[in-house]
């Protein structure tokens, strides 16, 4: 996978938004981003409405299509989820993307975009926090987006009370959010899920859906085929009036408990304040004992 240039000072990024309106405005996140040196250039889609859309399907893919064909822009963040990506996903031209590739970054319903870029430009990307999240993200999971646009590296140690499966794996990160990883199944969009270690987060979902999710991947024959399962934050997950009877680590256990790779949950990651960023399309290394749990990317010439 190729990882585009790391940023420096003085280099210009964009904020667009892809899916959802933005209820608020980023003063806040573009000011950060602007202490860390660089220039923010905002899209038209920022202060766009169309029902709940940020602007029109056309004003969407428009707003994202300058910035991938811009070469100046180094970096392109999604100000916000919500629902709206897959809508815009094929007008859009990655020709130019390709030749000088950029990063990507955002999470939740951005994941349509990771998992394009993976399946057609082989280009990593960074799962991690967005504008409209910077108000209430923890100072951690930032500097760890700031380490991500510039290069440095990424090392996550955390402790784990929820038991997985203890084991040590090195394999290409892919993920993000689960709905939206079983939405890109059989299309131009999906990932190679192959030899690879998977990371998924999901929020608001009933348990069964979260079941009947992950049986669909296994049934593909996904969850067979990773080297190691990273699962973060699953938040606000509901329950119905006759409880399901499994909670979302006994469901994914209960589907891999067959293979051997290690399974780590917990990871700080997801809809949460302390969104910490991962780097998708990057080798990285995870190393689960008892209850400690690192997770690292690996540089390599």
């Amino acid at each position: 996978m190729i990882a585009p240039p790391y940023l420096k000072k003085g280099d210009k990024i964009a904020i667009t938004c892809p899916a959802k309106s933005l209820p608020s405005d980023i003063t806040t996140a573009i000011q950060l981003l602007g202490s860390w040196g660089l220039e923010v250039v905002i899209g038209e889609t920022v202060t766009a409405t169309y029902h709940q859309f940020a602007g029109t399907d056309d004003l969407r893919t428009q707003d994202l299509q300058r910035f991938l064909d811009d070469d100046s822009i180094k970096a392109i963040v999604a100000a916000r989820g919500g629902y709206g990506t897959i809508r815009i996903i094929d007008q859009l031209d990655f020709s130019r993307f390709r030749r000088n590739p950029k990063w990507l970054v955002g999470f939740s319903d951005i994941t349509v975009l990771h998992s394009h870029i993976h399946a057609t430009c082989g280009v990593q990307t960074i799962h991690g926090q967005m504008p409209l999240n910077v108000p209430d993200a923890t100072k951690p999971s930032l500097e760890s987006l700031r380490k991500a646009l510039f290069g440095e590296p990424l090392h996550y140690e955390y402790e784990s009370q929820t038991p997985g499966r203890d084991g040590e794996a090195e394999g290409i990160l892919i993920g993000g959010n689960l709905t939206l990883l079983v939405m890109m199944a059989g299309s131009a969009s999906e990932m190679d899920f192959t030899g690879k270690i998977l990371f998924i987060e999901d929020v608001g979902e009933y348990l069964y859906s979260v079941d009947r999710m992950l049986w669909q991947l296994k049934r593909a024959g996904k969850l067979a085929k990773l080297k190691g399962l990273i699962v973060g934050g699953f938040t606000d997950v509901k329950d119905n009036a006759i409880p399901f009877g499994q909670t979302v680590p006994e469901i994914v256990m209960n589907l891999v408990e067959e293979y051997d790779y290690p399974v780590c949950f917990a990871f700080p990651a997801g809809h949460i304040d302390n969104n910490y960023a991962l780097k998708l399309g990057s080798m990285v290394t995870i190393l689960k004992r008892y209850t400690k749990i690192k997770v690292e990317q690996v540089f390599r010439a």
